[in-house]
């Protein structure tokens, strides 16, 4: 029987190999590579790839460990960065031909933070234009006629297609958790200012946040451990104890969670395919889950996230509006166009809305649920690579800042995956982690 590829293992398992002298950083890798070079033409998930500079860092990885240094918990693990984040030893182009050869001086938080662990930085994958609607060249692994969701396609794609464990992303609307679903991996939106943005394209400080893909649930909380922390370059972080991620989810729940179907009001958009599969999910978990109707004043949500997120983008892309608009694709520049006459009442207005709604859904979570179960996704990934699918199943959960999942539990009548989204409370995000843990098992 034919071994497996290094490139198989997961990050926890690729490091813990690696700690225990099982393998190299650099086998690693140069699977990692290998499979990269076997599928990179079909789905087209690296924008910037050079094979001699990540093997530099895995010999690099392996001599430090062979010296006796410390070594951290990703020492010699690969992880994909996407590229609107910056990173000093590679370009970062925002996915945007008015960003062209862009070279950042210094690394974004969350790299630093990588590389302090003992990350290989293997290099950057595609990003749609500024992290928007525009789609880059990523074709989904599964098949290559259909969208890998976006905007953070390239690093769901290249985890999918077993290419590199880890991946990072970002999420101003669901641009980690579509394209995860979409593409069969698992993916993380934590609490927002969880984790730091510092060197990270913005588009809106109400809504951004750092987002992440894996193999596995272990994984997830592998990366959360490594990257929370506070960074004085992101206002929305703050100091704070360690938190035992890695502990905490790996732990049996000391009662069998209870989950909230939450359909939300825009039900009408998901698919047969999707609706069946869900009823066939939710009736396997019988009496753990219940439906629950979202609270009326939550029904508007949907616009106040619109109106913040045009009105914050267009103040950031100001420049590129002034001096290079005519290079921007028409999403984006009728994006900015409403953006900029947004009045400033209703901007207020909206952000005002969002600390009644979060202890609204505090209150849900204290009352009985540690967790609410709702679709990704409308269904599976849409045919044609124009678009990269509608958000509108993640546009709740990011507003509100609140930690969601997508875990690849289902399968569509099409044979693409379907993503499961769990939602949890506010700052709870390890707790989140275990119930993920506890679903993937009762649905095994």
């Amino acid at each position: 029987m034919e071994a497996l590829s290094p490139a198989s293992l997961a990050a926890a398992d690729a490091a813990r190999k690696i700690r225990e002298g099982l393998l190299t950083s650099e086998e690693l890798v140069a699977a990692c590579l290998e499979r990269i070079r076997a599928t990179e033409r079909s789905v087209q998930a690296w924008t910037f790839l050079d094979e001699a500079h990540a093997l530099a860092q895995a010999r690099a990885a392996d001599e430090r460990k062979r010296s006796g240094e410390p070594i951290g918990a990703l020492h010699g693990v690969p992880v994909g960065i996407k590229d609107i984040i910056d990173t000093a030893d590679m370009p970062t182009e925002n996915g945007t031909v008015l960003h062209k050869g862009r070279a950042p001086r210094e690394d974004a938080a969350v790299v630093k933070a990588l590389r302090a662990a003992g990350a290989v930085i293997l290099g950057k994958t595609v990003t749609t234009e500024c992290a928007y609607f525009a789609p880059g060249k990523t074709r989904n692994p599964h098949n290559p006629e259909h969208t890998p969701g976006g905007s953070s396609s390239g690093s769901a794609a290249a985890v999918a297609a077993g290419m590199v464990p880890l991946a990072l992303g970002s999420q101003t609307n669901g641009s980690t958790i579509r394209p995860a679903a979409f593409c069969g991996v698992y993916g993380f939106k934590p609490t927002h200012g969880l984790i730091p943005r510092s060197g990270i394209l913005e588009l809106s400080r109400t809504l951004d946040h750092v987002g992440f893909f894996s193999r596995n649930v272990e994984d997830l909380a592998l990366l959360a451990e490594v990257l929370v922390g506070w960074d004085e370059g992101d206002p929305d972080t703050r100091p704070r104890a360690r938190i035992p991620f890695q502990t905490i989810s790996s732990e049996e729940p000391p009662i069998e969670p209870m989950l909230a179907f939450v359909k939300t009001p825009h039900w009408e958009k998901v698919d047969a395919g999707t609706r069946e599969a869900f009823a066939e999910l939710t009736g396997a978990l019988g009496e753990r889950v219940e439906e629950v109707e979202l609270f009326a004043s939550a029904a508007d949500a949907w616009s106040w996230h619109k109106t913040i997120m045009e009105a914050e983008m267009a103040a950031n892309f100001e420049r590129e509006w002034q001096q290079g608009r005519g290079k921007l694709s028409e999403q984006l520049r009728s994006l900015i166009e409403r953006g900029r006459e947004t009045r400033a009442v209703d901007y207020q207005r909206a952000l005002r809305r969002i600390r009644p709604m979060v202890e609204g859904f505090d209150e849900l979570f204290m009352e009985r649920y540690d967790a609410i179960l709702t679709p990704a996704a409308p269904g599976t990934a849409p045919k044609g690579l124009s678009a990269t699918g509608d958000p509108s199943f993640c546009t709740l959960w990011t507003l509100c800042g609140m930690p969601a999942l997508s875990l690849p539990l289902l399968q569509g009548s099409d044979g693409l995956p379907l993503g499961v989204q769990l939602v949890g409370r506010r700052g709870f995000d390890a707790r989140l982690l275990r119930t993920a843990r506890w679903l993937v098992e009762a649905t095994r």
